[in-house]
């Protein structure tokens, strides 16, 4: 079987260790079933069509005995049964062992009072994202982020991504069937999951069947906006311009909140660091796709499309590199915010660590004068934050699509090709 490691199998194994349950959560065809089974003893498939309707009959009148297998055993997308829920945090109880059980799941269950625990202190929740480039084989991985945060000497590496690789792995993304596949077929892929999105995926989350064509044009609407922190009444204005009908800002929402749970869409919060000054930091998320090739299909773009139109190029690798850079921050027990002030002064990414170093991070396609901005907004942020009441940052670092080298410049800056990147 082909199978390329994944960097959340460390977190699983650890996560397995202290807890009865792990539920792995993400979008589908991002790998989670195929990762699970490299650790399940036993499995048990809820999707599986010639069981599906025995497995939800036996839920309901004795779930236990869906229970029964070797541990950890596997329950492929138990939010089919959402009984199962109280059912296996019922057995970790009574078995008082660790490691019991591996749930995945691709949408949150949709009627809450079908569960009566939360599971705390029972379950793990780890999120699992389509494939970052050094998972997939893109990346050397010869510089590691957590190399930067323990501020290692002698940091360097190469890459040997082009451009045109770039746009081609933009559109391709970051699903695992995906990387097996010739050229033509994978860049299929990341339509037929936009398609299956748009016509299947959102209903089922709700049960509320929505329209086709506003579900694209939103789609659409939050391509063209990526990294940015567009209101919901400018995706509204979006998305009437070409509707028929009237639509309200809370319609918006739900769909919006519907392609939340079914892991399409995954914002990223705002970073509020202590300032020197009194400058007013924006709060509002910054959109993003979970995966950039959901961006170009709903566009209907192709690598060359993206060559040709380096502005809308520059902003769906920023949705690539924010992926990857989350693969990466899961792994070292961090997550990443994007910062803006009332200045105008933004930030890309900040990935920020549980034990409180963080790192500063601006995304470029390449280029002398864009590497130039990047460095300019990391020193002038720097300067910008109060070190008495919080720690330095452990680095700073332009992240680029193009460049054949890694290096740390006179400025103390890293500039680093995303063909060299990893955890």
């Amino acid at each position: 079987m082909n199978y390329k490691k994944r960097i959340i199998e460390t977190k699983i194994t650890k996560k397995l260790k202290g807890k009865g349950a792990v539920l792995i959560e993400g979008p589908k065809w991002c790998g989670k079933t195929t990762t699970c089974e490299q650790f399940a003893k036993s499995s048990l498939y809820m999707a599986d069509p010639t069981k599906r309707m025995q497995n939800i009959q036996l839920a309901q009148m004795n779930p236990s005995l869906l229970l029964k297998g070797e541990v950890p055993r596997l329950i492929d997308e138990w939010q089919i049964a959402p009984i199962l829920w109280d059912a296996v945090r019922f057995e970790i109880d009574h078995r008082n062992e660790e490691g019991q059980f591996i749930l995945t799941g691709s949408s949150t269950p949709v009627k809450k009072d079908d569960i009566f625990h939360s599971g705390t202190g029972r379950f793990a929740w780890v999120t699992m994202r389509p494939m970052s480039l050094y998972e997939s084989g893109e990346s050397t991985g010869e510089v590691s982020i957590g190399d930067l945060f323990s501020q290692k000497e002698n940091i360097s590496g190469t890459s040997k991504l082009t451009l045109n690789d770039i746009a081609f792995l933009t559109c391709r993304g970051g699903w695992p069937k995906a990387t097996f596949m010739d050229e033509d077929a994978s860049l299929e892929q990341a339509y037929d999951y936009y398609d299956s999105i748009t016509k299947n995926d959102i209903n089922e989350i709700d049960g509320v069947i929505k329209d086709n064509e506003r579900v694209k044009r939103l789609m659409k609407s939050y391509a063209r906006n990526q990294g940015t922190q567009i209101s919901l009444s400018s995706i509204k204005d979006d998305i009437v311009a070409n509707d028929t009908e009237s639509l309200s800002e809370d319609t918006i929402y739900s769909y919006i909140n519907a392609l939340k749970k079914i892991f399409v869409i995954e914002d990223v919060s705002a970073w509020n660091p202590n300032l020197r000054s009194k400058t007013a930091i924006r709060t509002s998320d910054s959109r993003y796709f979970i995966d950039p090739s959901i961006a170009t299909a709903a566009l209907g773009l192709g690598p060359n499309d993206l060559i040709n139109d380096l502005k809308t190029f520059g902003l769906i690798f920023e949705t690539l590199c924010m992926r990857d850079l989350k693969v990466y921050a899961e792994s070292l027990d961090g997550n990443i915010y994007h910062y803006r002030d009332s200045s105008g002064l933004e930030c890309d990414a900040v990935m920020h660590l549980r034990n409180g170093d963080y790192g500063l991070i601006e995304i470029k396609l390449g280029g002398d004068d864009l590497i130039n901005e990047g460095i300019k907004n990391l020193k002038e942020l720097n300067s910008k934050i109060d070190t008495t009441k919080m720690k330095n940052p452990s680095f700073l670092m332009v992240l680029t699509a193009i460049g054949d080298y890694a290096y740390k410049n006179e400025d103390g800056v890293y500039i680093v090709p995303i063909g060299s990147l990893k955890n």
